[in-house]
């Protein structure tokens, strides 16, 4: 019955994964719409909106209904891939597959370890909190810095965060079917999971990825 669920939640990921990345690629074909509609105030626009979602359906979650915990993940996916066609713009596509597939590997690695690990992960939840508050500041720390080096490290460290919440998760998936049920435990554990990848996948670009310009 485990796996199911688990293959619930994997299938939801993928889907997840595959509206962002097909519709940030798609939307890069047409570069002088991305630049008119991403241009300006367009892109923070497109993440306040993401921001807003995340937090009404992380909010909301236990009261709402299984189509509209459906309805704000794909809509979350779809806002994060009009995000994403800037750096499909940005960066180059060889270097976007090769660290998309390193984001796979270290993804399914740490996701595998906090499903078989009897360690107690649970209990580090709140550090990865604090972890992920602490590297929120230092960025916004650095727009006034501007250091590379200062750059450098909140994006290891921030690799490091979201491995530790891939494992995380992952420990904490059996917890969230018991509390939103099946249905909405997978799609509510398939979002969690889509953003730790993302996340890591972002960092592992900034870290690894080569600009189209090079």
């Amino acid at each position: 019955m485990e796996n199911k669920l688990y293959a619930k939640v994997f299938t939801w990921l993928f889907a997840g994964l595959l509206i962002t990345f097909g519709s940030g690629y798609v939307l890069s074909l047409y570069p002088d719409a991305v630049i008119n509609i991403m241009g300006g105030s367009g892109y923070v626009i497109a993440i306040v909106i993401e921001v807003a979602i995340a937090l009404f359906f992380g909010f909301r979650i236990t009261k709402m209904n299984k189509n509209t915990a459906t309805f704000c993940y794909l809509l979350y996916s779809l806002v994060t891939g009009v995000t994403f066609s800037t750096i499909f713009l940005v960066f180059d596509l060889t270097s976007l597959m090769m660290i998309f597939g390193i984001t796979a590997l270290v993804f399914g690695i740490f996701a595998f370890f906090g499903t078989v690990t009897k360690l107690p992960l649970n209990k580090i939840g709140s550090f990865l909190l604090m972890g992920l508050i602490a590297i929120i500041i230092a960025s916004l720390v650095n727009l006034f810095i501007g250091s590379a080096g200062f750059e450098l490290g909140i994006c290891i460290i921030g690799i490091v965060i979201f491995i530790g919440y891939i494992a995380y998760d992952m420990k904490m998936l059996p917890e969230l079917f018991n509390t939103l049920g099946d249905e909405k435990g997978a799609i509510f554990g398939a979002f969690q999971l889509y953003l730790d990848f993302i996340n890591l996948f972002l960092r592992l670009l900034q870290l690894l990825g080569n600009s189209s310009n090079d």
